[in-house]
């Protein structure tokens, strides 16, 4: 699936939510100031074209400054300035986009334009062999479950 046709595809099903508007020029330039990193090119696109966050998965991913938070966590700048791991085990670059609950979340690669994803989980960190498109498209087929991402971690238990 080409980066256009999975625009317009979250566009087409974040039209069943209420979403905030695209993020400004502003706020997507100062959160790759503060991450260090640009943003992969295809969450560059949902943010400025689509909506600042809540598309995706369930809550949706967060949004950058001014854009959809969940619960406490306001936007994936900010998430990123106080740090995903306090132990320090996460590589910088790897910023925090969706939380699943039960202490799991889904990571970007920033270094990484296709968008590499990663799983956080109590401290443990691994790929989840997968690029943002292809999370994207997981998870709005519902292929891509929080069972499904914790498969290559076979300690791990949540029931959602």
């Amino acid at each position: 699936m080409t980066d256009d046709e999975v625009v317009e595809t979250v566009r087409a099903a974040a039209r069943a939510r209420i979403l905030p508007p695209p993020a400004t020029p502003d706020a997507i330039a100062d959160a790759e100031q503060i991450i260090g990193f640009r943003m992969p090119p295809l969450l560059r696109r949902l943010y400025s074209e689509v909506a600042n966050g809540g598309v995706g998965p369930k809550d949706g991913i967060l949004g950058v400054r001014g854009g959809h938070s969940q619960g406490n966590f306001y936007d994936i700048a900010e998430l990123y300035q106080d740090g995903p791991d306090p132990s320090g085990r996460v590589p910088a670059g790897l910023v925090l986009l969706y939380d699943w609950g039960c202490t799991i979340w889904s990571l970007v690669d920033f270094r990484d334009p296709a968008g590499a994803m990663w799983c956080n989980h109590q401290g443990e960190l691994w790929p989840q062999g997968m690029t943002l498109v292809e999370w994207l498209v997981g998870t709005s087929t519902g292929t891509l479950t929080v069972n499904t991402l914790l498969e290559s971690e076979p300690t791990v238990e949540c029931d959602q």
